[in-house]
């Protein structure tokens, strides 16, 4: 028998599963350490990177250097807003870095980075169905068999050698008065705080969270069957055929060339309102429908410019579309104006920064339709630029102090600091947190002594300072953000921790 005949030796499955297992285990008890009872903070940038190694370490096929190497540096990249503060955007974000290690390092992450989108949709359809599989139930019915692959075989292993050893112990503790004065020495008292009810729960979610990171599926989505006719064959709607995309796109574009120059007559021209109307009322009453309204638009251009579709053979139908996507992105800048003269009268907050953040997304998205059907690429294609433009503003985001950055411009627009505007509401600026506490020693210090507002913002700065020296020091909890506003702490206040 020559050497290409030898078959190639499978990888151990009872070594693999050990493995997984003992991880399992270890990142358990790691959460356990770093997370439990703890205030979130740089707790859970190490937790989040120790799964990420206990995933590469529990492939079945060893990671090259250099793959392990860069897919660690991913978990890290985007697990690093963390370490500036916590927020649901960088867990968001962590949570992106761990599934796409999870999935490469198990060779199912796609080739093509534009699938990656559709592979991230199906591996999170899948995970509430996971328990209820058929698979899972067979795996129950067959789990008293005593094969390589399963945990009981390993567990079951471990009940002899722990038995006879506990035997062992006991006389051995009769037999020596040294060993029975240290076993009499352990504090049951430590080890019984393990069994709170909460505590078990808070293992269980981790394991089951860790497990599925470590062995993910996807769901399998319908394929369209050979037999179905495609788009080319398919008889034309009489609602959505050509005719009907031609009539719709000549009265949306009139409609929306209305309503542009409206908005170029008085919000970008500056024209006097009728009397009785403000520009701030103009802004706010149309700001967010018109987002609505470009929403809308994008979903019937998706639908109007499908592949083969009856909009994307025409070529009139097409210059319509490109001119009425052209007049989209206008009206989000024009929502974009109106927001920011709403917010010159009113002052900002933190959902009106939202909703300017969501209407620069949504006119980058339109942007990138328009690209679409300039360049004639998928609907995959789109989605994928689409995602990693959000996760690129998500990063941005995550690792900007919003609530100081709010407290800081109404600051400097109110009455009492630039001399226009609204006086400043410092009951709003309380709701900021103590990232607002630079911001109110700028604006008390634009004030006189004396001042009438001086007194509530004072007050208002004491209770911010001790809520943040109130704040958990475990070192497990630490930020960047906290630090920052500590040392500024001690280098601007006199108040005693």
């Amino acid at each position: 028998m020559s050497a290409s005949d030898i078959p190639a030796q499978p990888a151990n499955p009872t070594r693999n599963v050990s493995r997984k297992l003992l991880i399992l285990i270890v990142l358990v008890a790691l959460a356990d350490l770093l997370l439990f009872g703890r205030e979130p903070g740089l707790n859970l940038f190490l937790f989040v990177n120790a799964i990420a190694a206990g995933v590469l370490l529990c492939s079945r096929k060893p990671q090259s250097l250099p793959k392990a190497t860069g897919l660690l540096a991913l978990a890290f990249v985007l697990s690093a807003p963390l370490l500036e503060t916590t927020s649901w955007m960088g867990i968001a974000l962590s949570l992106l870095g761990i599934t796409c290690v999870s999935l490469a390092a198990t060779g199912l992450f796609p080739r093509r980075l534009v699938r990656l989108p559709v592979v991230l949709f199906r591996f999170l359809l899948d995970l509430p169905l996971r328990p209820f599989r058929r698979a899972t139930y067979g795996r129950l019915r067959h789990s008293r068999r005593p094969t390589p692959e399963t945990i009981w075989h390993h567990l079951r292993g471990w009940i002899m050698p722990l038995s006879f050893t506990a035997g062992f112990v006991a006389l051995f503790a009769m037999a020596n008065p040294l060993i029975d004065k240290v076993l009499r020495s352990f504090d049951l008292a430590y080890f019984l705080q393990f069994l709170d009810a909460w505590r078990i729960g808070f293992w269980l979610i981790v394991a089951a969270f860790v497990s599925v990171l470590l062995r993910p599926r996807l769901k399998r989505l319908a394929r369209r069957r050979p037999d179905q006719a495609s788009d080319a064959v398919k008889p034309e709607s009489a609602f959505f055929g050509h005719a009907a995309l031609l009539r719709s796109l000549f009265v949306f574009n009139a409609l929306f060339a209305i309503q542009s120059l409206l908005d170029l007559t008085y919000l970008w021209g500056g024209v006097n309102l009728p009397d009785g109307m403000s520009h701030a009322e103009y802004a706010h009453r149309g700001a967010y429908p018109l987002m609505v309204t470009a929403l809308l638009a994008a979903a019937f251009v998706l639908a109007a410019m499908r592949r083969d579709g009856p909009g994307n053979r025409s070529a009139l139908v097409r210059s319509l579309v490109h001119l009425w996507i052209a007049q989209n992105i206008l009206l989000c800048f024009s929502s974009i104006l109106r927001l920011d003269l709403y917010v010159e009268s009113y002052s900002l907050t933190e959902l009106r920064v939202a909703a300017g953040i969501w209407m620069g997304l949504v006119a980058m998205g339109l942007f990138l339709i328009l690209l679409r059907i300039l360049l004639q690429r998928s609907n995959e294609w789109l989605v994928a630029l689409s995602l990693a433009t959000l996760v690129v503003t998500l990063y941005a985001i995550a690792l900007v102090d919003i609530p100081a950055f709010i407290a800081r411009f109404n600051v400097a627009h109110s009455s009492e600091v630039a001399g226009e505007g609204m006086p400043l509401d410092i009951d709003y600026l309380s709701t900021l947190g103590p990232s607002a506490i630079p911001a109110l020693d700028t604006y008390l210090a634009s004030l006189p002594a004396e001042a009438e507002r001086a007194a509530p913002a004072s007050k208002v700065r004491s209770a911010l300072v001790v809520d943040e020296w109130q704040r958990s020091r475990d070192w497990r909890s630490w930020t960047f953000r906290a630090a920052r506003l500590d040392r500024y702490l001690l280098d601007h206040t006199t108040l005693a921790r």
